[in-house]
C-alpha cells in the first residue's frame, strides 16, 4: 500500500509537500481546478525543485481546460525539475467545469484526448485533431531537454463511470476514484478497466496503479465520529462528496439519489438546502462548489454526520484504519490518497504518518 498527500493548490503551500516527503508519503498530489485554487503546475514546479524522493504529479489535470498537447507539455516540463519521479493523474473535470456552469469532457472525447497525451508522453509522433482540421504532431527539439521524456510519465485516470474506466484500461497505467471506495466496488471497477484494456488488445500492466481519493481521521481516546475535532477534520471532504452526489442528480434526477441507501433522506435534505441557496438557480454552481475539498462553510457543517463519514472518510482508531486499509488492498487498491482541509493539513497529515504509516 502505498500513501498519497493531496493538497488543495495553494502556490505558497507548497512546502506541505516538501514536509510529507519527510514524514513518508510516497505520492504528492496536486489538483487542477482553475476557478477555485492557484496554478497547478507552477506550484509542482515549486515543489519537484524543492523535493529529492516523494512522486510528484496532477491530482487530477482536468482535460476540458488544456489542449491535449499542452497538458502533455506541462507535465513532461515538470518532469525536467524531477525526472522519473512524476506522474499525470487526468479526469473529466467534474469540479473544474461544473465551477463555470459547464459539463465535464464525455467519455469518447477524453478517450481521444489520453490517446494523444500518451502517445505524446511516449515521444511518439501522433494524428490530432483541433477544431475541423487533423495534422500529425510530435515534440521537437528533445534532444535539447526543453522537456523530458526519457523516463517515463505514468498516466493516472480519474475514472468512476463505465467510459472513463474503459478508457482508463485503454490508455492509463493506473487509476483513482473518488471518496473511499468500498473493497467490492474496487473490485468490480478494476474489472471493467482490465475489459477496456482487451477491447484495444492491450493487456493490462501487473503494476497497474490503483489509488482512491479521500482523507482520514485517526480518533483519539474518547472521540466519536460527532466530535466537533472529527468535523472540522473531514468535514470539507463530506462537503464535497454532497457536492458531487447533487451535481450527479441534477444531471440525472431519474436515476434516483446518487448516495448509499442509508443516506438518502439526508440527500434529500441537502437537495433543499441547495435550492434555498440565495444565488440565482441560473448561477447556482457559483455557491455549490464553495469550500470544495479545502474548507467547510459552516452552513454545511450539519451534512458531516457519522453516517456521511463512515460512508466517504478513512476514520476510525489506528487498527480499525489499518484494517480498512488491508481489506481495500486484497480488493486490489495500491494506495489511499489524503485530501484534508487546508487549515489543519500540516497537523493531519502528520497525525496519519504517525499513527497508521509507520504502522502499517
Amino acid at each position: 500500500m502505498k500513501f498519497g498527500a493531496m493538497v488543495a493548490t495553494k502556490i505558497d503551500d507548497w512546502k506541505l509537500l516538501a514536509e510529507c516527503e519527510s514524514l513518508g508519503y510516497d505520492h504528492g498530489w496536486v489538483p487542477d481546478s482553475q476557478m477555485i485554487w492557484s496554478d497547478c503546475y507552477a506550484t509542482l514546479a515549486l515543489a519537484a525543485a524543492n523535493t529529492t524522493r516523494i512522486q510528484l504529479g496532477t491530482g487530477v489535470a482536468i482535460a476540458p481546460t488544456r489542449l491535449a498537447p499542452v497538458t502533455a507539455h506541462s507535465i513532461a516540463s515538470i518532469a525536467r525539475l524531477a525526472p522519473g519521479r512524476v506522474f499525470l493523474g487526468i479526469g473529466t473535470g467534474h469540479t473544474a467545469m461544473r465551477v463555470m456552469g459547464m459539463k465535464p469532457m464525455v467519455p469518447r472525447e477524453f478517450r481521444e484526448y489520453l490517446r494523444v497525451v500518451r502517445g505524446l508522453l511516449s515521444g511518439e509522433e501522433v494524428e490530432y485533431t483541433h477544431g475541423a482540421e487533423t495534422r500529425a504532431i510530435r515534440f521537437l527539439n528533445v534532444d535539447r531537454k526543453f522537456v523530458e521524456l526519457d523516463e517515463p510519465i505514468p498516466i493516472w485516470v480519474a475514472a468512476n463511470g463505465p467510459g472513463a474506466l474503459r478508457a482508463a484500461g485503454a490508455y492509463g497505467d493506473g487509476r483513482i476514484s473518488a471518496l473511499n471506495e468500498p473493497p467490492e466496488m474496487t473490485r468490480r471497477s478494476l474489472a471493467a478497466i482490465a475489459n477496456g484494456a482487451r477491447e484495444v488488445g492491450r493487456a493490462l500492466p501487473a503494476d497497474f496503479h490503483s489509488a482512491a481519493l479521500t482523507t482520514a481521521v485517526v480518533l483519539r481516546p474518547g472521540e466519536s465520529l460527532a466530535s466537533e475535532r472529527v468535523i472540522d477534520a473531514c468535514g470539507s471532504q463530506v462537503a464535497a462528496a454532497w457536492h458531487y452526489a447533487w451535481e450527479g442528480w441534477r444531471m440525472n434526477p431519474a436515476a434516483g439519489a446518487p448516495v448509499p441507501p442509508a443516506l438518502v433522506g439526508m440527500f434529500e435534505e441537502y437537495c433543499a438546502y441547495v435550492d434555498k441557496m440565495e444565488t440565482p438557480r441560473e448561477k447556482r454552481y457559483l455557491q455549490v462548489h464553495e469550500g470544495h475539498c479545502a474548507f467547510l462553510v459552516a452552513a454545511e457543517r450539519r451534512f458531516v454526520t457519522p453516517g456521511a463519514i463512515r460512508s466517504w472518510i478513512l476514520a476510525g482508531t489506528p487498527e480499525e484504519i489499518i484494517g480498512q486499509l488491508q481489506a481495500a488492498e486484497r480488493a486490489g487498491l495500491r494506495e489511499i490518497t489524503l485530501l484534508p482541509p487546508i487549515d489543519s493539513a500540516r497537523d493531519l497529515f502528520r497525525d496519519f504518518a504517525k499513527q497508521v504509516i509507520e504502522r502499517y
